[in-house]
């Protein structure tokens, strides 16, 4: 899919028009159309729905427009319907500018072909757009969207740690960025405990890396991101049922949000130092895998007690975290598929927001505001963490109860972070479990728009070179 090929500066193109019609001012739209036009909305009972349209005759043989149903305020998937619903070709909104609604009309394009024998992409239809458009900056947005329903969708087989690797040396390799890869029992040496004992019995070919990538000018502010990239989740010895382990390719959705958003950076070339931090594993079992009851010693130096393995996700983050703390950068943000509790509490559309620093917190939903890509602040609520404490170790894993396991995960994560380093964590679910417009059902980008909205306000200064 080419993003930036379906959106066009408007000058003055042949395209067929589409009016967005809603039903407040209906009555209104409707009389003032030409008989023939009348007769055809009537005919096809349109009254302005969300996501209905009618084709208009006009005056001549060859000659239509459309009519969509939309809100007054045009949010980013209200024109995405109207790419399937209308036949391939040129087109604008009449009288008014799509706005947000340009990125679901170029995301409404996405198809997942490729494991299909046939596959059959959706033909083109182009929307022009007021010359004011920064249409390379619509493409990127779009494009890094695209980026984490490729990654997500992917299935194991083909999406293990090493394959990851190869995605962000790709993205890497395209800015000028910077990789360092730390491989297998190479983590031991290097004082990552957590994420070699995660990743130690899978295959071999599939052995656990932490993922490295470094961009930017020394002398400006630095700014790391972080990606839990555990590409398949059996559960460990505390093995999933099947049901639940059916979608875990997704587990590296974190990873494929962190990616895509440091190539966001990249692209536009903010004035930030960039790094970017995955933990790439697989969750397996042999007879090398982590046991419950083990107890390892992280990188930070605190000893965390195994209470269960399906709670890997944390394990390898912990580390990473502790190795971005290192380097005192003004922000760290991590993105995880890391609980159902999450789910449980918000559902699949709604990522859950944890953060030690209000003004973070802060700029962070008002970028999910403006960017009509919602999150919803959950609490560090500080006597949870009674629920980490284990009597042989400095912190366990997992807490026994289920109780308030999206907070106790942040919790459990925030210990590896100085209280002084400003730090959000987004537990975000990264999949849709049904299509709607503009987003089909499997890998979705869930926060990325949000945080990518806070980061660009934030350092707005674009390098020139």
């Amino acid at each position: 899919m080419e993003s930036t090929s379906l959106i066009e500066h408007d000058t003055g193109q042949d395209a067929r028009e589409i009016a967005l019609v809603d039903p407040a001012g209906f009555e209104a739209w409707r009389d003032a159309l030409p008989a023939r036009a009348r007769a055809a909305v009537d005919a096809a009972q349109f009254k302005g729905a969300a996501g209905a349209r009618v084709i208009l005759p006009g005056s001549e043989a060859e000659s239509w427009s459309a009519a969509f149903g939309a809100p007054a305020t045009l949010g980013p998937w209200d024109l995405a319907g109207a790419v399937k619903a209308l036949p391939p070709g040129r087109y604008r909104i009449a009288g008014r500018e799509p706005g947000a609604a340009a990125l679901g009309w170029m995301l409404a394009h996405y198809t997942f072909t490729r494991y299909l024998s046939e596959p059959k992409p959706i033909e083109p239809r182009t929307l022009l757009v007021p010359k004011s458009v920064d249409i390379a900056a619509l493409g990127r947005l779009a494009d890094g969207q695209v980026l984490v329903r490729d990654l997500v969708n992917t299935p194991a087989e083909d999406m293990g740690p090493e394959a990851l690797e190869a995605a962000v040396r790709d993205v890497a390799r395209h800015h000028g960025a910077e990789v360092k890869v730390t491989v297998g029992d190479d983590l031991l040496a290097a004082n990552f405990p957590t994420i070699h004992a995660v990743g130690r019995a899978a295959a071999a070919g599939r052995e656990p890396r932490l993922i490295d990538m470094g961009w930017g000018r020394k002398g400006d502010p630095k700014l790391t991101i972080i990606g839990k990239g555990v590409c398949f989740d059996s559960g460990g010895l505390d093995i999933k049922t099947a049901g639940n382990m059916l979608l875990m390719k997704k587990d590296m959705g974190g990873a494929a949000h962190a990616l895509a958003l440091a190539g966001l950076v990249m692209g536009a070339k903010l004035r930030v130092r960039l790094r970017l931090l995955i933990p790439a594993v697989e969750n397996a079992i042999d007879g090398g895998a982590f046991r419950p009851g083990d107890i390892i010693k992280t990188r930070k130096g605190a000893t965390v007690e195994i209470g269960n393995t399906d709670a890997e996700g944390r394990l390898v983050l912990c580390d990473a975290l502790a190795l971005a703390d290192e380097d005192s950068p003004e922000m760290i943000l991590d993105f995880a598929t890391l609980t159902g509790a999450a789910r449980v509490a918000l559902g699949p559309d709604l990522p859950a927001l944890f953060a030690n620093n209000e003004a973070l917190a802060e700029g962070l939903l008002e970028g999910a505001d403006t960017s009509s890509d919602p999150l919803w602040r959950m609490p560090l609520w500080k006597p949870y963490a009674e629920m980490l404490k284990s009597d042989v170790a400095d912190i366990n894993n997992s807490p026994s109860g289920g109780f308030a396991g999206a907070i106790t995960a942040a919790l459990y994560l925030e210990k590896f972070v100085d209280p002084k380093t400003p730090w959000a964590h987004l537990d975000t679910f990264a999949w849709m479990p049904a299509a709607k417009p503009g987003r089909p059902k499997g890998g979705e980008a869930l926060g990325l728009r949000a945080f990518w909205a806070y980061i660009e306000r934030r350092y707005g200064t674009h390098r020139t070179e």
